[in-house]
């Protein structure tokens, strides 16, 4: 962050500019585009909206896996998110599984969520409340901070998607894997643009980076939704994600127009 903030002190190098000039991730079209875009790759689908009923143990260590953003049981974001559900609309139908929730939070423990919770959880994704619910709680842990980091390293709207897919697998938790810890280790080989390095080096060092990590945890070893669609996005100089797109994940092809 104190490179964004020197940034200011000297004339900002021209990709940093562009960066100012194109619209963010955070443009309403193109976080569409970032919905599908992470949709192909968690839920094999560019029907995002469809997800808020989604719920699954995937067998990766951290229990259920749902919503939109595979919020988990496991990963305290699922907790998260049926508090603030209850904030909003108190006693609704997932409010009884919260004292499981917290029992759960670090494990991939079902115990006090079987045999219900999946079915109710299904029920309350056709409620307005919470799928705004896990709108919000998505753009609070996830979307934001990866956006904010990604203005602040000077990188465009890819660069952006590259840091809310990996923030979304990896969390930012202290661990090796995290996003804070792939953004480190692309920094030591190479400089993001706010710091006057190229877009293009920086962005394939994170990406080097990120498959590093995936290539830790078995779950996640599938490394195609770097290499056939961000890195394809890359090579053809699309910083800003402008359409058409097309890639493919898990070798299916995926098109926006």
């Amino acid at each position: 962050m104190g490179a964004a903030t020197c940034a200011g002190m000297f004339s900002l190098p021209r990709a940093a500019a562009a960066s100012a000039a194109a619209p963010g991730l955070d443009d309403p079209a193109k976080k569409e585009i970032a919905m599908k875009l992470v949709s192909s790759a968690e839920n094999s689908s560019l029907d995002w909206k469809a997800q808020y009923q989604y719920i699954e143990d995937i067998g990766d260590g951290r229990g259920y896996t749902a919503g939109i953003i595979g919020f988990c049981s496991g990963t305290g974001d699922m907790l998260d998110l049926v508090e603030l559900y209850n904030v909003r609309k108190p006693g609704n139908v997932l409010a009884k599984y919260l004292p499981a929730l917290r029992r759960v939070d670090g494990t991939d423990s079902h115990t006090g969520l079987d045999p219900h919770f999946t079915e109710d959880w299904r029920k309350a994704a056709r409620d307005a409340v919470f799928q705004q619910a896990q709108n919000d709680e998505r753009d609070r842990v996830y979307f934001n901070p990866a956006v904010k980091q990604g203005k602040a390293d000077g990188v465009r709207a890819l660069g952006q998607f590259a840091y809310y897919d990996a923030i979304v697998m990896h969390g930012d938790g202290g661990d090796a894997t995290s996003f804070s810890s792939i953004r480190r280790r692309a920094l030591r080989q190479a400089k993001p643009p706010a710091q006057g390095g190229d877009e293009t080096a920086y962005l394939n060092a994170f990406l080097d980076a990120r498959v590093w990590a995936m290539k830790q945890e078995e779950a996640h070893s599938d490394t195609s939704r770097v290499d056939t669609a961000q890195r394809v996005f890359l090579r053809r100089g699309n910083f800003d994600l402008n359409p058409p797109l097309d890639w493919k994940v898990y070798g299916d092809s995926y098109h926006i127009g």
